[in-house]
């Protein structure tokens, strides 16, 4: 199996992945800002701003693209913002799939 044709199987699987859990209607940003969180989030239960904006889903991300795509999320309720916390710690929702 050539390296593209690998490549592609991955690419399929990811696809059914994302259509399973929700997320294909979720653009390319909001997708890996959800993925950024997620992975963030495992250890901490919050993630904050800068630690998403760091990740490296999102360095070649503009600043304006990533809070449209935040502001996004949150309306979709994919991430939330914490309550008891200082601004920009936001905590990672499981989607309705």
């Amino acid at each position: 199996m050539s390296e593209i044709s690998k490549l592609t199987e991955l690419r399929k699987l990811l696809m059914d992945m994302e259509l399973s859990m929700g997320l294909q209607d979720l653009s390319a940003v909001e997708r890996d800002i959800y993925y950024a969180a997620s992975d963030k989030a495992v250890s901490t239960g919050a993630v904050k701003t800068t630690a998403l904006q760091t990740h490296a889903l999102l360095a070649s991300v503009s600043r304006p693209t990533f809070f449209r795509a935040l502001k996004s999320l949150q309306g979709k309720g994919y991430l939330e913002q914490c309550k008891n916390s200082v601004r920009g710690y936001y905590i990672v929702k499981t989607p309705e799939g």
